[in-house]
């Protein structure tokens, strides 16, 4: 049972926790409105100290893995979050490990690929602290399968879910995010600067990122939204981390050499940086930097050693 499910009854006193200037939880006692329908914390935590202090964050996908990691960085930078997730057990084991450190967070069981989902997810957030200054768009499906071999609708699947992840809670969320002049970050992938074989439908949901920031930047300049983009590079995964195959069963994620990884921790304090700096683009890693120069000026050379490693390196990749 998330936050906003304890809602008080009508006409008794709602009890909320909120932390105060030492950042220990203290109760606040709020009279309801007979007539008016009982809610959360109606302002976002005042008493966290840190860059992001009074601001008000949604983070998809926040109910493990980098999602989890940027929520609770977030949190310990001052903002109170929304955990998202379609996976209800996991979702509430995430928010009231959450809460049991005293942080400022409420959760919305939503699939963001379903646009009335998105509106729930952003209520709860307008409902719960009243208003949203940044918006992450992390859940995604990934993928582990060669194209010649996909089911149709598994590619769209995966598809579905880096974009249209992305455009729905952004298109609900865009009038309270104009109101703040919030910010917008896309999570992407180094794999989408240059394409990877085993992984078309997710490097094209990716790479379409790209080009949705730029052309949001354009058209709404005149509402001081910052739309940025983080291209995560190799990252330590949960352990049970799943992608798809081609049949669109989930399978463990294709192999990564440790050393190439960074931690999820590392991670957020990337996006976290990124965010505050209102930067239009991220490349996280130096892998990631050296495709996203490769690409640009030596694109020839960038596919031979692709070629090379799907030779070398199968294992890489399947």
């Amino acid at each position: 049972m998330t936050m906003l499910q304890r809602m008080p009854e009508i006409n008794k006193p709602s009890v909320l926790l909120m932390p105060d200037k030492s950042g220990q939880a203290v109760c606040e006692t709020v009279e309801l409105d007979p007539d008016e329908k009982p809610i959360g914390i109606r302002r976002p935590a005042q008493g966290i100290p840190g860059p992001f202090a009074g601001k008000v964050a949604i983070v998809t996908g926040s109910e493990s893995g980098i999602g989890k990691a940027t929520a609770r960085a977030l949190c310990e930078a001052g903002a109170s979050v929304i955990l998202n997730g379609r996976t209800a057990e996991r979702l509430t084991q995430t928010e009231q490990e959450f809460l049991a450190g005293e942080l400022p967070v409420v959760s919305c069981l939503a699939d963001v690929t379903v646009y009335a989902d998105c509106e729930r997810l952003i209520s709860t957030a307008i409902d719960a602290f009243g208003q949203l200054d940044i918006l992450i768009t992390n859940a995604s499906i990934s993928m582990r399968a060669y194209f010649a071999d996909m089911q149709p609708d598994v590619f769209r699947e995966v598809f579905d879910s880096n974009v249209y992840g992305s455009v729905y809670p952004l298109k609900v969320a865009l009038p309270h995010l104009i109101k703040t002049r919030g910010s917008v970050t896309f999570i992407s992938s180094i794999s989408a600067l240059n394409g990877m074989p085993s992984g078309s439908a997710y490097c094209a949901g990716k790479a379409a990122l790209t080009n949705l920031a730029h052309t949001l930047r354009l058209e709404l300049d005149h509402t001081g939204i910052q739309f940025g983009v983080v291209h995560i590079g190799f990252t330590q995964n949960d352990p049970e981390k799943r992608v798809m195959d081609a049949e669109g069963q989930p399978v463990p994620i294709a192999h990564r050499p440790p050393r190439w990884q960074k931690s999820q921790k590392e991670v957020a304090a990337i996006i976290l940086k990124h965010i505050r700096r209102r930067q239009k683009r991220t490349v996280i890693s130096a892998l990631g930097l050296l495709i996203a120069v490769v690409h640009t000026y030596f694109p020839r050379i960038g596919d031979w050693v692709v070629l090379t490693s799907i030779r070398r390196m199968r294992h890489f990749y399947e």
